[in-house]
């Protein structure tokens, strides 16, 4: 939600292909809380309404949900985009907690297991790599960095994938949820 000029130009395009539809509810103080387009190709639907749930993981006990940006820039999103046989769902929260990040990744890693096999990345910066094209070609997750205080745990394949991006925060850790999924042709979101 955070990068306007996309989203103004994703929304000049549907606005070009015809038989469109927009919809903006806006919370209390004006801030957008939630945009829908649908057009005949397809629709996108962006909220900064998001839920643990809605990501398929536990929030680490006692964490708190991250306050809004000065910018007014939520830390929650809920993205779904589809059309053209192609979607695209992003589910995103961040966190911050007063346990270290070990505490944090020990609970992620066991919380993470029901999705398969854990990968464990290092970076030096948080950037979520979300690689959706699998290992040459394969659904295999893969790391984009090797060093760093930041660590991603990351599990399921390369087009359903559930990551958790821990780091240090002061005398305790920040932490963000996200899920992914992509799909071609005749699947479901």
């Amino acid at each position: 939600m955070r990068n306007r000029f996309g989203l103004a130009f994703v929304c000049g395009i549907v606005v070009v292909l015809g038989g469109c539809s927009i919809n903006v509810k806006k919370e209390p103080n004006g801030a957008e809380k939630q945009v829908d387009i649908n057009t005949l190709a397809g629709g996108i639907h962006l909220s900064n309404q998001a839920e643990a749930s809605d990501v398929g993981i536990a929030v680490y006990p006692g964490a708190r949900l991250k306050d809004k940006d000065s910018d007014g820039s939520s830390k929650s999103a809920n993205v779904n985009l589809s059309g053209f046989g192609f979607g695209l769902k992003v589910v995103a929260l961040e966190y911050s907690s007063d346990d270290s990040p070990d505490k944090v990744l020990a609970f992620y890693r066991n919380e993470l297991k029901k999705y398969g096999n854990i990968l464990e990345c290092r970076t030096a910066d948080l950037n979520l790599n979300m690689n959706m094209n699998g290992k040459s070609g394969s659904r295999e997750l893969t790391c984009e960095g090797s060093t760093g205080r930041n660590v991603e745990l990351k599990a399921g394949y390369s087009d359903n994938q559930h990551i958790v991006a821990v780091k240090p925060d002061g005398k305790g850790s920040s932490f963000s949820l996200v899920y992914v999924r992509t799909h071609g042709k005749d699947a479901d979101i």
